[in-house]
């Protein structure tokens, strides 16, 4: 089965309208460039927390998504725990896949 929510943040990978890793998406929701936050359903308990409670501080939309792995695999990079989507069509468009 194709995942059209992990296709559209690979489209958004190759368009350079996502960031990875920790400190690079903390940096995205403080700035306010992130408008959408995904974090892996096998993160850990802290990092959840963490991200949400950014998230929501600095209103960014917060998800849990996938799994470090397959959010690595479709941004063609190893394992990610946290991306942030920074195209407000684009993190609409991965919104909307993952709610469908």
């Amino acid at each position: 089965m194709i995942d059209k929510a992990l296709n559209m943040i690979s489209l958004a990978m190759k368009a350079g309208s996502l960031v990875s890793g920790e400190f690079a998406c903390e940096q995205a929701i403080k700035d306010g460039s992130g408008c959408l936050c995904i974090v892996a359903s096998d993160a850990s308990a802290n990092t959840k927390k963490s991200f949400s409670n950014s998230c929501e501080f600095y209103n960014v939309e917060y998800v849990e998504y996938g799994t470090k792995e397959s959010l690595g695999h479709a941004i063609g990079k190893e394992y990610r725990a946290s991306i942030v989507v920074c195209d407000e069509n684009l993190s609409l468009s991965v919104l909307d896949k993952i709610r469908s």
